[in-house]
């Protein structure tokens, strides 16, 4: 592949929800540009974007492909994002790294969640966006329909610059509305006939008005009824995509390769090139902000890893500014570590096009760099600059993992972090109350095929359970408790007594030890063994094995033998004692309660509350953010909210989206802690 100019590249990502057609769009367009020799076709397992076991079987893209074509001198890099909302992180990636967007959208579904979600993210990076609408072929397809959703929901900005020629079983092509030229499908450009000369008119008048509001001489004309030339419609067009005001609209059918051409024009002449605007870092010294443009020295960001056994690390890398050099060293600024580059190139699904160097703009990928992960920054070392790390959606799913054979936990950690380097969204953490292994992913299907690739790829097997609940004990009155540890079995024997006084703690306060002896009746040598022993016995538990906490215990008295006392016989009797003590003190379990803050359409609000309520959650206060969205916080009981991931998935249409952090431990209901007292003898029986 041949090295391209920064005016002469486009960095697209693909966007929307599944199934509108985004990899099968991209597929007639690498086709088209001839980087294919056969239109891909995902349901018959022929992409060659998605191409990885997981993808072929269940017929989506999972994760982010990069598709570089050449067309008509450019180079167009689309990066195809998964549209299933578990993947949600490949498409915040993909958006950091591109100059616009294209949202796919089907022609016979309209807008969908993950459209909203898409253009969400696009507001988020203020990124220019235009919209195909896709399977223009399909029954029920209804082009006018679609655009006017679209303008409801996204502004009047939305404005067709094609007609669909015919629709359903009749679609046949593209009518353009600013060359005002149409495209049959299989057949060259020609001129408009007269049956659709009145819809065009209509549409191009709309689209006219639409752009007027950035050329001034443009909307004079406009107003005196002057007939205005195709390139003044185009450059005010280009204006206002890039002013974030003009959302183009495309149409077409992937799978018929129709209107594809059209679109793949409409992206070099009207989506802004990687120049049209610098970007700000900071300086690794001072902090300093730092704006760069493309002209400036090398510095660029990995937006993407691959972690693949056989091919390596892949890093996918976008240029800020300056030149990469396949053979060069590079800074990373987040670590402060020199990169060693062993070439690079372009890549087309998993086929590999070798590069020797590439200019700011353009997208390209590392194999194997020893010290570079996923949000790093690359710089000349001596102009260095650091880009903002990506920001993730945070992984709302909780499962515990844990090895299905035994003997495979080290294989089965160890090709779960080598994943996490592949997926940010992935978060694992080890809880050390209840000793498991967590991992966080944005829903079922994440962490299902995080499973499926871990035994592919590294043949190890994971299974995943529902995680234990870090309950704690503690008492709620003060008591007396004594015990004499005495053994003999010839020789010396072994002989420890001691009186406790324990005592409820502060909330939060911990656990404390002290001693009052007097008169020597414990030696000072053994008085650390009974600490030892309250600090051990506390941590195991006692009423159902969960740790105690917020406790005081003093050692007040005791007896001992010049003979048989040992500090393993304190250390016992220490033990019994606190058993039977805290048994006697009015024990109680405790539960962690989290605060959760749930994001919604105001719509499913109500919904909402109730759902939390039900979860014994305590409502804290509810909040309106943003256009039709609303915020309520609550308490819940971390119990209660095993897979409410999946739960507030379901109950609004993927719309919504939680956070939560544990607040403060209360005391669990008696009839839930008669239960899970009863469930822990049982699995210590």
């Amino acid at each position: 592949m041949k090295i391209y100019e920064t005016e002469k590249i486009r960095n697209i990502a693909v966007m929307g929800h599944g199934k509108t057609g985004k990899t099968s769009l991209l597929e007639a367009c690498l086709f088209n540009a001839g980087a294919t020799k056969r239109h891909g076709k995902v349901d018959e397992g022929s992409s060659v974007l998605d191409y990885s076991d997981e993808e072929n079987r269940r017929k989506m893209s999972i994760t982010m492909s990069l598709a570089a074509s050449e067309w008509k001198d450019y180079k167009l890099n689309f990066l195809d994002t998964p549209g299933y909302p578990d993947f949600i992180g490949d498409v915040k990636g993909a958006a950091t790294a591109a100059d616009s967007a294209l949202i796919v959208i089907s022609a016979p579904s309209g807008i969908e969640v993950e459209t909203e979600k898409a253009w969400g993210i696009c507001e988020e990076l203020n990124l220019p966006r235009a919209f195909f609408v896709n399977k223009m072929d399909r029954e029920h397809a209804n082009f006018d329909k679609v655009v006017e959703e679209l303008r409801v929901r996204f502004g009047a900005g939305v404005v067709p610059v094609q007609l669909p020629i015919g629709q359903e079983e009749t679609f046949q092509g593209v009518a353009d509305l600013i060359s005002l030229k149409m495209k049959i499908v299989r057949h060259e450009e020609d001129e408009l006939p007269d049956y659709i000369e009145n819809d065009v008119a209509e549409a191009r008048l709309k689209l006219i008005e639409a752009v007027a509001e950035f050329n001034n001489e443009l909307l004079e004309k406009y107003i005196e009824g002057i007939d205005i030339p195709e390139n003044d419609v185009a450059a005010a067009l280009i204006e206002g995509v890039q002013a974030g005001k003009i959302f183009p609209v495309f149409c077409g059918s992937a799978i018929k390769n129709a209107g594809i051409k059209k679109m793949m024009d409409g992206m070099i002449e009207y989506m802004p090139a990687p120049d049209f605007r610098a970007v700000i870092g900071t300086n690794p010294k001072d902090d300093d902000l730092v704006e760069r443009t493309v002209s400036d020295p090398f510095s660029a960001q990995v937006f993407k890893t691959i972690v693949d056994p056989f091919v390596g690390r892949l890093s996918f890398i976008r240029i800020f500014s300056g030149t990469i050099k396949g053979d060069a060293t590079y800074l990373n600024t987040v670590k402060n570590e020199s990169e060693r580059l062993s070439g690079i190139f372009s890549m087309v699904g998993k086929t590999q096009l070798s590069l020797a160097s590439a200019n700011a703009g353009d997208i390209v990928v590392a194999a194997k760099l020893a010290n570079t992960s996923t949000g790093d920054t690359l710089s000349d070392k001596n102009s260095p600059i650091r880009y903002d790390p990506i920001v993730y959606p945070e992984a709302m799913l909780s499962m515990a993992v844990y090895a299905k054979k035994k003997g495979d936990e080290d294989k089965v950690f160890a090709s779960i972090q080598k994943e996490c380097e592949e997926d940010p969204t992935l978060i694992v953490k080890k809880v050390k109350e209840t000793r498991e292994t967590i991992i966080n992913g944005i829903g079922e299907v994440h962490l299902e095929i995080l499973a499926e690739k871990i035994k592919r790829k590294y043949s190890a097997d994971m299974e995943l359970r529902q995680p234990k609940i870090p309950y704690r004990e503690t008492i709620r009155k003060s008591v007396k408790a004594e015990a004499k540890h005495k053994k003999q079995s010839g020789g010396h024997g072994q002989y420890g007594h001691v009186w406790l006084e324990i005592s409820p703690n502060g909330q939060g306060e911990g656990n404390t030890f002290s001693e009052s002896i007097f008169g020597g009746s414990v030696p000072r040598q053994f008085i650390p063994a009974v600490e030892k022993g309250t600090v051990e016995t506390l941590a195991a538990g006692i009423l159902a094995g969960y740790p105690v906490v917020d406790v005081k215990v003093n050692l007040f008295d005791g007896s001992y033998h010049t003979v048989d006392s040992s500090e393993a016989a304190f250390k016992t009797a220490t033990a019994i004692a606190l058993k039977k003590g805290v048994m006697d003190a009015n024990p109680v379990l405790l539960e962690p309660i989290a605060e959760i803050t749930v994001r919604a359409p105001e719509y499913y609000m109500g919904d909402v509350m109730g759902r939390l309520s039900s979860k014994r959650g305590k409502i804290l206060g509810t909040e309106s953010v943003g256009k039709d969205f609303s915020e309520v916080k609550a308490y819940v009981p971390v119990a209660e909210l095993y897979k409410y991931a999946t739960d507030l998935r379901s109950q609004t249409q993927g719309r919504g989206s939680f956070s939560l952090k544990v607040d403060h431990y209360e005391v669990v209901p008696e009839r839930q802690a008669e239960k899970i007292i009863a469930d822990a003898k049982k699995d210590k029986e």
